[in-house]
């Protein structure tokens, strides 16, 4: 199979000259609300269903078509069904719940398309340089590390002040021997950390080898990713500032075209990065280290209890750590990098459920920290806390439709009509559960392809997906904790060919 890398110019950002009209946007989200329908008919089906709930009690002799009728509200109460009640009242709060998380993503999208776009340290390209060490993490990943490699030796960042450390963590196929390689013909470059025992896991490798750095700054690739000739110095520059603690870059899939779900996560990378991210750091809310394309400031690292290796998801970890401890995270949205993305659903499910149950552990661990934090402003604390929970989420939705299903069948519409308005039911259906579909179409937009959004309905089967593989995460985490399990890292398949050297 080839892969073509996509035609991007350093340093170019389509968002900073091509602004989406505010006709054409207003149009295409109007569109693309239909799409939202599956929740809001689930609670306007149980909502319209007229209740036989009281029948009318005669006095005297029942069988007496003739006797006087006892008068009876027509409108139940909570105190006559409490069982639907507490279920009506459940589901009021998942709407409220969904309705916050829609307006952030609205809030987000709008911001990304009128507001005013910050790429504060963009322009710095000369400068003294300050000695860095870029870490490649790679576990059994033959068919990719030499394409990271080259690319990191082709840097345009002073070779005096770059050391390259290959992080091999426990490789049974030819990754150790690709390594030596490039160690015999650029030993002054490149000094491999080759790990044959320890513990399992990126977040372990990258504790051990940490301790090898040279200088203050850590870049950090996994070993699938192809780094532009100028990545290094745009993902530098940010640590000028001295109050910033890691910098993230954009991730762009270098296999968009492998098939119908490579295709799909693209349009899901182009959401999370072009909107999202960069919203957050236009707002001065909370862009997330990504634990790959970006950096930490070592010191910061250090000052904030040092990396952690009991954790799946270690760039959740550390990024709300320096958080809560008053670093900042900047996110560089023209700092691209390219990486492999799942060509099977099986890999995708393996993936998606090791970041919920990392995230999950960081939400367990650091929630009350985060919430009293005295570093925080108002929006980096409301901001931060919703992205805690954000893998929780779809478990909340799955509540949802299940308790508008219940009330439907129990009857009960009238009093969830009591609880949740219309015009609530309105919002949590085309503003709520499916309002990343909204920062997909503005990112799609921004980058300038648009015939990508004819694949913007198939991103639905991507979403159940994802919506059942989290809950289970879910699940999972909470069964580990009381059997006392230990959690296994699923290591992302590759597929790229022809590149072992």
């Amino acid at each position: 199979m080839k892969f073509d890398l996509q035609t991007r110019q350093q340093g170019q950002d389509p968002s900073c000259t091509r602004l989406l009209p505010r006709r054409a946007a207003a149009r295409l989200m109007a569109q693309l609300g239909s799409i939202a329908s599956l929740p809001m008919m689930l609670a306007f089906w149980a909502a319209s269903a007229l209740p036989a709930l009281a029948q009318p009690a005669r006095i005297g002799d029942p069988n007496d078509p003739l006797a006087p009728v006892m008068p009876v509200s027509l409108v139940p109460t909570f105190k006559d069904y409490p069982v639907a009640a507490v279920m009506a009242s459940l589901l009021c709060l998942v709407v409220v719940i969904m309705a916050l998380y829609g307006i952030r993503h609205f809030m987000f999208t709008m911001n990304r398309l009128t507001g005013v776009q910050r790429h504060p340290y963009i322009d710095i390209s000369v400068a003294s340089w300050p000695m860095i060490t870029v870490f490649i993490a790679a576990h059994n990943e033959e068919k990719v590390v030499a394409g990271c490699i080259e690319a990191l030796l082709n840097t345009d960042y002073p070779a005096d002040r770059l050391k390259i450390i290959p992080v091999n963590d426990r490789s049974t196929d030819r990754t150790a021997q690709i390594i030596d390689g490039y160690v015999s013909r650029f030993p002054s470059r490149i000094s491999p950390f080759h790990r044959k025992d320890g513990k399992a896991g990126k977040s372990a490798a990258l504790k051990d080898a940490l301790q090898f750095a040279e200088g203050d700054i850590a870049i950090i690739f996994d070993a699938d990713y192809v780094p532009g000739r100028g990545l290094l110095k745009q993902l530098v520059a940010p640590f000028f500032d001295p109050e910033v603690g890691s910098v993230m870059g954009r991730v762009v899939p270098v296999n968009s075209g492998a098939n119908l779900l490579t295709r799909m996560l693209d349009l899901e990378r182009s959401a999370g990065y072009q909107v999202d991210q960069q919203a957050r750091m236009n707002m001065n809310l909370m862009p997330q280290y990504g634990g790959t394309v970006g950096g930490v400031r070592l010191s910061a690292v250090e000052a904030v209890g040092g990396w952690h290796d009991d954790t799946l998801a270690e760039d959740t970890d550390i990024t709300f750590r320096l958080m809560f401890n008053g670093w900042k995270t900047v996110y560089t949205n023209r700092s691209e990098c390219y990486e492999e993305v799942p060509e099977e659903w099986s890999v995708r499910i393996k993936q998606v459920t090791r970041w919920a149950k990392g995230h999950n552990q960081v939400m367990a661990r650091y929630l009350w920290k985060f919430a009293t934090s005295p570093y925080l402003t108002l929006g980096q604390r409301v901001d931060g806390l919703l992205l805690l929970f954000v893998f929780v989420i779809p478990l909340v939705m799955l509540l949802g439709w299940g308790l508008a299903l219940g009330l439907y069948f129990l009857n009960a519409g009238s009093l969830l009509s009591q609880v949740i308005p219309i015009f609530a039911l309105m919002v949590y259906g085309t503003l709520g559960n499916f309002a990343a579909f909204f920062e997909i179409v503005v990112a799609v937009l921004i980058d300038g392809n648009r015939k990508r959004l004819r694949l913007l309905p198939f991103n639905l089967l991507g979403f159940f997906v994802s919506l059942f593989a989290i809950s289970g995460a879910v699940w999972s985490l909470v069964l580990d904790g009381l059997l006392k399990r230990e959690m296994v890292w699923d290591k992302t398949i590759r597929y790229r060919e022809g590149e072992v050297k």
